[in-house]
């Protein structure tokens, strides 16, 4: 089948049909997946891709088996994983668990507590994984730095923003050479991903790059808070003024405030939401889409949020805490398509992924 005759094949069916077949094919493709590594594992005891003529493993796989260099750390990690605790294989095949869960988890997972991990870490996010990590393996507090960064090559350039995964199996923490990319023209990159990484329970590594002006507008800070902060701990600042933020972008985002004051009415026909209203419907929401689909599953976007008309304002409805409702810019736009039919500024916003 060709390119072209797949999409034909897409575009025919029906939406219901759709989301049916999207899961079925998923669900081949999880235990597709699950095959695949337990052969790798096989191969990696036996050894015999030597005689294809790549000697190393992750060569063979790459060049012989067409896998990415990422796709091929993540499934080698996931092999190595799998032959010690075999239920591995079991959980990727019905989707409890994924590739990034067992390559985050597997140098953690020993024979007394392999199975209650896995166990917790089913259905989680990388993030969740990675707290369960530090707490199985705690790491000490990084010492608070402030360094100059020198000026990037233009072959980094070129790599900026590779998966944090493309790493080699042999070799942790080294990069993959990558000929193609380093060869490429540098054109503008994608910015580099910041670190936060959990070391321990309730402790994190958070880890940005700023420019001059910013580099300079924290020593002053330091310079000024020494005698609260006397050692002029950058995290204990960052902390300080990330509180003052938050109050600032909550009082945009839904009026916030410890100050309650009257409300003044709003005009008739205004699409206006009243402050207290807002407040109200965040924390009732929780500060979360409150879209919940035909399946029961509730979104968990808690970004790009926007007050919602259940009945549309439109058609009459009221800017009132039961007639209000949080939703995030895909279900605002998906419900009006709904009622109102698909139109271009709605459907064609553009997104805007988070940064983690």
């Amino acid at each position: 089948m060709t390119n072209t005759n797949r999409l034909d094949a897409a575009a025919a069916l029906s939406d219901d049909d759709l989301l049916v077949r999207l899961e079925r094919l998923a669900s081949g493709c999880r235990a597709s997946t699950a095959e695949l590594i337990a052969h790798l594992a096989e191969l990696a005891r036996r050894k015999n891709n030597r005689g294809e003529g790549e000697g190393a493993l992750f060569k063979h796989c790459t060049q012989v088996l067409k896998l990415s260099e990422a796709a091929t750390f993540n499934r080698l990690a996931a092999a190595n994983a799998a032959r010690k605790f075999p239920m591995i294989l079991d959980m990727l095949a019905d989707g409890a668990i994924n590739l990034t869960t067992v390559r985050v988890l597997a140098g953690v997972l020993t024979e007394e507590n392999h199975a209650s991990i896995l166990r917790e870490a089913t259905g989680k996010t990388k993030d969740e994984v990675s707290r369960i990590k530090a707490r199985v393996e705690p790491k000490p507090d990084v010492p608070t730095s402030v360094q100059k960064v020198p000026a990037p090559h233009a072959s980094q350039l070129v790599d900026a923003g590779a998966p944090d995964d493309a790493t080699e199996p042999d070799s942790p923490g080294a990069a993959v050479p990558n000929p193609t990319r380093a060869s490429a023209p540098a054109a503008t990159p994608p910015p580099p991903r910041p670190v936060v990484e959990p070391l321990a329970p309730a402790r994190y590594k958070v880890q940005f790059t700023v420019d001059e002006e910013t580099y300079e507008r924290l020593r002053h800070v330091q310079d000024l808070m020494r005698r609260e902060v006397a050692s002029g701990d950058a995290g204990v600042i960052f902390a300080r003024a990330l509180v003052l933020l938050e109050q600032q972008a909550e009082k945009k985002a839904f009026s916030a405030t410890t100050r309650l004051r009257p409300t003044r009415p709003t005009k008739p026909g205004s699409r206006t939401v009243p402050a207290n209203v807002e407040r109200q419907v965040w924390t009732r929401d929780g500060g979360r889409c409150a879209f919940i689909g035909r399946s029961g599953m509730r979104c968990s976007a808690r970004s790009f949020l926007e007050f919602h008309h259940r009945e549309p304002h439109a058609l009459g409805g009221p800017a009132t805490v039961e007639n209000i409702a949080l939703r995030c810019r895909a279900h605002n736009a998906y419900e009006s398509e709904l009622l109102f039919g698909r139109f271009a500024p709605a459907a064609d916003r553009e997104w805007v992924p988070e940064v983690r």
